[in-house]
């Protein structure tokens, strides 16, 4: 049990975090993003009434995979040594397409979003079906 203790103390545990994670810039910000999305996509399933357990467990895994890549993401730029430019544009890409997710659950749910933005959500969203569906819509 002793061991245990000593595996998990505090500053163990601070070590496994900045290997993993560095001093990324803005994962909180991407943090905070990926948990709007998660409200906002449960807001947005209640209203349509489409809140599904599996669903939504798939879209909570997808959000810890998210996490796994941007650890990867920083393992490669330690090993590289590029400075942090990967991991930064790998948690860039990760909090606009949390953003984009956000903006497309509140269109969704006929909150007011700007037209040219909202036509645009609609274009993505349409091409995502086709791909899905193999093209037969």
């Amino acid at each position: 049990m002793e061991h245990v203790s000593l595996f998990l103390n505090m500053e163990n545990l601070e070590v496994a975090r900045l290997y993993l994670f560095g001093s990324v810039k803005f994962l909180d910000l991407l943090l905070v993003v990926m948990a709007l999305d998660i409200i906002t996509g449960v807001a947005k399933a209640i209203k349509n009434g489409t809140l599904w357990s599996r669903t939504s467990l798939f879209g909570y895994t997808r959000k810890l995979l998210v996490l796994v890549v941007v650890v990867l993401a920083n393992v490669v730029d330690k090993v590289l040594g590029m400075g942090g430019a990967i991991t930064y544009a790998t948690v860039i890409f990760y909090i606009v397409n949390e953003g984009l997710s956000i903006l497309e659950n509140l269109a969704q749910m006929n909150v007011v979003v700007p037209k040219k933005l909202a036509g645009k959500l609609q274009v993505m969203e349409t091409e995502a079906t086709k791909k899905e569906t193999g093209g037969n819509e």
